[in-house]
């Protein structure tokens, strides 16, 4: 039997609502100068969209502003540094932002010939914002087990959620989070961080965190029986 946490894990999930900013960029100036000013939801929006849309893909396929950049713009060398950028490594939207106008700014100052790149008509990179609405889903877990059960039955937007938007906006609390403070499961929560979401499907990426709390489950029941 796992340990009662001193908080009951509620899983959320939310809804979406994508709409166009009217910024628009022809060039890499037009795009950092609008990087560095949309709200953090366009930046996440343009940086995370496509793990839930192409949940099935792996591997993935860039943030759009590396796709925009390398196809649109026909600059390779910078679009590869953008989509190299491990978003790991950051902790809310602002320091992705920050990430991304540092690249682009040095990549400017090392190669003016970036600035003469211009998409065609037709091509222009569109900002899109989004609005997201969130609400508990019925699935509330008081311990490791309950953990276990509830990640097999929520969908995957679930799964997106406390793994990506809880780290970046700290809303609602994280997987790794949890595990840490309500069930003293440090190290658990440690291998929960070190896993790269980015690099995975949703479903195999339910799979891997149902690996890892199974696999403590079952090293406590065996500790138990001897």
């Amino acid at each position: 039997m796992s340990l009662i946490a001193k908080e009951p894990f509620q899983f959320y999930t939310r809804q979406n609502l994508t709409y166009l900013t009217g910024r628009k960029a022809t060039n890499i100036s037009e795009l950092l100068a609008n990087i560095k000013e949309v709200p953090e939801m366009s930046i996440y929006h343009h940086t995370h969209h496509y793990l839930e849309q192409h949940e099935f893909l792996s591997p993935e396929p860039p943030n759009d502003f590396a796709y925009w950049i390398t196809n649109m713009l026909q600059d390779k060398l910078l679009g590869e540094e953008i989509a190299s950028i491990d978003l790991r490594q950051y902790s809310s939207i602002n320091e992705i932002r920050t990430r991304i106008i540092e690249v682009i700014e040095f990549s400017l100052n090392q190669n003016k010939e970036s600035l003469s790149r211009t998409a065609f008509s037709g091509e222009e990179f569109h900002f899109m914002n989004a609005r997201t609405f969130v609400f508990p889903t019925k699935y509330t877990a008081n311990g490791l087990s309950d953990f276990a059960e509830c990640l097999q039955k929520v969908s995957v937007h679930s799964i997106y959620y406390h793994v990506f938007e809880a780290k970046l906006f700290k809303i609602i609390p994280s997987f790794c989070e949890w595990l840490s403070s309500s069930l003293n499961e440090k190290e658990l929560s440690e291998d929960f961080c070190k896993l790269d979401p980015y690099t995975q499907t949703l479903e195999n990426l339910r799979k891997m965190l149902l690996d890892l709390v199974e696999n403590k489950l079952k090293g406590d029941s065996n500790g138990k029986t001897k």
